[in-house]
């Protein structure tokens, strides 16, 4: 089977090379690189997890994988959750560059739970031609449950991504979904904060009969109108997004442990707030360290595992 007919047989692989074709955000960088054309072998990248209940644990059934996406064995190194199959995902390029178009399709059967990581943060390196795209499928079956906590994004310099992430689940299962955005290699030269071209992502979840939940998109053109304005990231240079999608018998125990912060100081904010259709909670959390907004995920993060499942979340790696 030849490259061009692995991508046709694979929706999400068609999706990912697809995806920022129409968008106006992207209508300017639609220029192919002079290196190698865009989605490319070697900048198709595809990754497939499938995981299943087995016994008293879940385990990583199935797995596919096209560079540059590779993925390490399963661990179980969560002390407080035992039967947690936890994987990392790893880019053998060490980055994302122009052209590159990576899919991602991530499964929890009936019952099974799987916690997806990345090895380290995210870097989108500059472009001058192009941009790269990335699309997410998340299914998660009746009484699932998925943790997928990525390190940090961080745009270089004249970089353009797009993200799109969609989020299929049961009515009784629960997924939290982390994205975190920095404003660029801010200590490596004054043009690299919010020096990055577009930054475009979609997030949208129904359940599996196809209704919609909710929708959220955001697009951060730093060039065209400043990111440091009030309601937007106002002089806070990273962002955390998290969405906690499970059953309503939990929120309201999440919402009364998760107080509003704003401390200028501190330079810290952040909120939780309820999604429509009773589907689950977002926590957006602001900051200039992203240790910090990394430690007030963690927080919410815990909160959520404790009121869902009646365990805590284990300390932080120090390398992590």
């Amino acid at each position: 089977m030849t490259a061009q007919s692995q991508i046709v047989n694979n929706p999400s692989r068609l999706r990912a090379h697809s995806l920022g074709i129409d968008a106006p955000e992207l209508s300017q960088y639609q220029d192919e690189p002079e290196q190698m054309h865009s989605g490319a072998v070697g900048k198709s990248g595809y990754l497939r997890l499938g995981f299943e209940r087995r016994g008293n644990r879940s385990v990583l059934a199935d797995m596919e994988r096209r560079v540059p996406s590779l993925v390490q064995r399963a661990l179980y190194w969560d002390e407080e959750m035992p039967e947690l199959p936890c994987v990392t995902m790893i880019s053998t390029s060490g980055c994302i560059l122009q052209g590159d178009r990576l899919a991602t399709d991530v499964n929890v059967g009936v019952g099974a739970c799987g916690h997806v990581t990345t090895q380290s943060a995210t870097k989108v390196h500059s472009m001058n031609a192009n941009y790269a795209s990335q699309i997410q499928h998340f299914t998660i079956d009746e009484g699932g449950y998925l943790e997928f906590m990525p390190d940090p994004l961080i745009p270089h310099r004249n970089a353009r991504f797009i993200t799109d992430t969609h989020i299929r689940i049961h009515p009784t299962a629960t997924v939290i979904y982390c994205e975190t955005l920095m404003s660029g290699r801010k200590y490596h030269h004054v043009d690299e904060r919010f020096g990055f071209d577009v930054y475009s992502s979609r997030v949208r979840a129904e359940n599996l009969e196809g209704r919609e939940l909710f929708v959220e998109k955001y697009i951060l053109e730093p060039k065209k109108e400043s990111l440091d304005a009030i309601g937007v990231m106002q002089t806070f240079d990273v962002f955390g997004n998290v969405v906690l999608l499970t059953p309503k018998e939990h929120h309201d125990r999440i919402v009364e442990r998760i107080p509003a912060l704003f401390d200028m100081q501190a330079g810290l904010a952040s909120g939780v707030t309820r999604l429509p259709n009773d589907c689950g909670l977002i926590f957006k959390v602001l900051g200039n360290d992203s240790g910090e907004v990394k430690a007030q995920i963690r927080e919410f993060w815990k909160v959520a595992r404790e009121e869902i499942f009646g365990v805590t979340l284990q300390p932080a790696f120090l390398w992590k």
